[in-house]
């Protein structure tokens, strides 16, 4: 019996990884194969769910099944008869972000995230919703200039008694290096009393601290910067902006040669005459023209008479062959890892079988929509609901 209770302590005191190396499990290292592939989520994530989710990159079968219950999910939206309409919407979005870690195009996320917030986009019963708001400040990620979702935001007064509006907002304008907006948006989510003040009064601080280590500009720059007109890549200034740019660049110039004048000039090398080779002397002494000669020696160089330089054969070098003309036909034997061939006869004849896995055309479709949702994630709106 001693034998047995000491048995069953060594069997407590195992470690995490003797206890899943004795545990004899199938499955559990996708995320070891995969994890470089995964996109962070704020809540984190569930490992046990992460790696069911990573086997769809590697089993068709389980890729069809993803695609299947993200359609049944869609599909419950539009059958909800509840008294929260945009809770189907979050818990269709949470499930496609667990389902799909890697995301990408064919995650059908940014779609589901544009086809969310242009559902509510009008209604004042979730103006104010946190949930709403996060949803918005998600698609605003994804999006190529975030600044447009943000200026729709405050045309249609939505999220603005939230805190999280104001930082994230402010967060987007100091990466634009538009510190100035970024303050005045700060200061204007505190004048609001923006929910939770505690965090809205905390980033305003760490915003502070920032600004005090970044360089200070000098004034003649900062003036420079204001005069300039600011142009695009592709755009052609006015004749009045492009005399006045060509104007500052000049006063430039000039400031830059009268910085030059004051300091020393370089000094040239000049070779002396003396030590000039005697040989060389004699030979421009012996070649000078003194006179310029006949015209028949003056139209030497158009004496010669044209010949066929064609006629000439350059010699080749003989080229031992081996083996004659079986040496043409042999072949250079290329390496093929069993694993991996292997792996691709299963991937073929498992898409012999239509099937197992979802249809191409649905897949491309999926990805030109959400490529114009990043570039315009507006697209879909109606125009009355856009900022002017």
């Amino acid at each position: 019996m001693a034998d047995g209770g000491i048995e069953i302590e060594k069997i407590e005191m195992l470690d995490p990884e003797s206890e899943f190396l004795a545990s004899n499990r199938e499955s559990g290292n996708e995320w070891e194969l995969f994890k470089e592939n995964v996109r962070p989520l704020k809540r984190g994530r569930k490992v046990e769910i992460l790696n069911d989710a990573l086997k769809a990159q590697t089993d068709n079968q389980l890729k069809k099944s993803l695609f299947e219950q993200r359609r049944r999910l869609i599909q419950a939206i539009d059958e909800y008869e509840g008294d929260d309409p945009l809770q189907p919407w979050l818990e269709c979005i949470k499930w496609v972000q667990e389902a799909f870690p890697p995301g990408g195009d064919f995650s059908g996320l940014v779609v589901i995230y544009e086809q969310c917030v242009r559902t509510f986009w009008h209604s004042d019963r979730y103006k104010d919703d946190l949930r709403y708001l996060k949803v918005w400040l998600e698609y605003a990620e994804n999006c190529a200039d975030a600044e447009v979702i943000f200026s729709f935001l405050d045309a249609n007064e939505i999220g603005k008694t939230h805190s999280q509006y104001y930082i994230t907002y402010a967060l987007l304008m100091e990466s634009k290096n538009k510190v100035k907006a970024a303050n005045e948006l700060l200061n204007l989510g505190i004048s609001r009393n923006a929910q939770p003040t505690e965090k809205l009064n905390d980033a305003f601080r760490k915003f502070l601290a920032r600004s005090m280590r970044r360089p200070p500009k000098a004034p003649e720059e900062d003036s420079a910067e204001k005069r300039l007109p600011t142009r695009s890549f592709g755009t052609v200034l006015a004749k009045g902006e492009n005399r006045l740019q060509t104007s500052e660049s000049s006063g430039l110039l000039k400031k830059n040669v009268k910085l030059d004048r004051g300091r020393v000039p370089l000094s040239i090398y000049k070779e002396d005459s003396d030590s000039l080779d005697q040989s060389e002397v004699s030979k421009k002494d012996v070649n000078s023209w003194h006179t310029l000669g006949p015209r028949a020696e003056r139209n030497k160089e158009n004496s010669a008479i044209p010949s066929k330089w064609t006629s000439y054969k350059v010699r080749q070098r003989p080229v031992p062959r081996i083996g004659g003309a079986a040496a043409t036909s042999a072949c250079i034997e290329i390496f093929v890892d069993e694993e991996c061939e292997e792996t691709h006869r299963m991937n073929a004849e498992g898409a012999k079988s239509s099937t197992l896995q979802p249809r191409q055309g649905e897949e491309q479709e999926l990805k030109k929509e959400t490529e114009l949702l990043r570039r315009q994630p507006l697209h879909n709106f109606p125009l009355n609901s856009l900022p002017r």
